[in-house]
C-alpha cells in the first residue's frame, strides 16, 4: 500500500508563513489585509487560484502576486512552519511496518523538498511531487496522476517506458490520500483513490464531512493507527 500525503495542514502546521507572505503580496499591491483570518483560505489551495478566485484579481495581477509572494516565502516564509507534534514518529512507524510513502502536494514541489529536509523527514517519502514553479501541475488530480506515474517508473526500473503507461504497476487502488482539505478529498476522488481526512489542519470539519472521505481523524495518533491497519 502506497500512502500520499499533503504537506501544509497535513504534515507541516505551515500557515503562520503562508498568510504573513499573502500580507506581504498584498500590501506591495496596495490591497492591504491586517486580519490574518481572513486569509486561512490561502493555506492548501494553489496560489494562483486563491488569488484570483478569492480576491478577484486578474489572471496579471495574481501573477505579480505570487512573484511578490516568493519573495518572502523563499528565505522567511518557507521556515515560519513546523511538522504537527507525532509526525516524524508516525512516519518512522509506518516505514517501519512497510508502508510506501509519498507527498503530493499543491506546493511547488521545490518548496516540499527543502521543507522535507530542513525537518529531516525527507528519508521517509520515495516519490514527493508538487507543482512546477510555473504553477503548472496545481490541482491535486495532476499531483496524484504525476505521483502515480514516478511510483510506477520505479517499480519497473530499466523496463519503464511512456508506453507501459497503459498498464502500470501501481494503480489508483494501491494509493491513499491523506490531507485536510476539500480539494484533497476531491482530488484523490477524480483519480479514484479513497482520502482520509484530518481535521487538525487548515479544513473545516462540515467543509471535509461535505466531500465525503473515506474517513475523519482528528489527531495524529488516531492517523497512525488508521494507517497502520492499511498494512496488509
Amino acid at each position: 500500500m502506497y500512502i500520499l500525503f499533503d504537506l501544509d495542514g497535513t504534515l507541516t502546521e505551515s500557515g503562520e508563513g503562508i498568510i504573513k507572505c499573502v500580507q506581504y503580496a498584498l500590501e506591495k499591491l496596495g490591497k492591504p489585509e491586517p486580519d490574518p483570518a481572513k486569509l486561512q483560505y490561502f493555506i492548501g489551495p494553489p496560489l494562483l487560484q486563491s488569488f484570483t478566485q478569492q480576491l478577484s484579481c486578474t489572471k496579471e495581477e495574481a501573477e505579480e502576486a505570487v512573484r511578490i509572494y516568493r519573495e518572502r516565502y523563499a528565505t522567511i516564509g518557507i521556515f515560519e512552519n513546523r511538522p504537527y507534534p507525532g509526525i516524524p514518529e508516525m512516519l518512522e512507524a509506518l516505514t517501519q511496518a512497510g508502508l510506501i510513502l509519498a507527498v503530493a502536494s499543491s506546493k511547488p514541489e521545490h518548496y516540499v523538498n527543502i521543507i522535507l529536509k530542513h525537518f529531516d523527514i525527507a528519508r521517509y517519502f520515495t516519490t514527493v511531487v508538487g507543482a512546477t514553479m510555473g504553477e503548472a501541475r496545481t490541482d491535486k488530480k495532476d499531483v496524484i496522476t504525476e505521483v502515480l506515474a514516478r511510483l510506477s517508473r520505479q517499480a519497473l526500473g530499466e523496463l519503464w517506458s511512456m508506453q507501459a503507461a497503459d498498464r502500470l504497476p501501481v494503480t489508483a487502488a494501491d494509493l491513499l490520500m491523506v490531507g485536510d482539505k476539500s480539494h484533497d478529498v476531491e482530488g484523490a476522488r477524480t483519480c479514484g483513490v479513497d482520502c482520509v481526512a484530518v481535521s487538525y489542519g487548515y479544513g473545516t470539519e462540515e467543509e471535509l464531512q461535505a466531500a465525503h472521505p473515506k474517513a475523519i481523524v482528528r489527531s495524529v495518533e488516531e492517523l497512525q493507527k488508521l494507517l497502520l491497519k492499511q498494512v496488509v
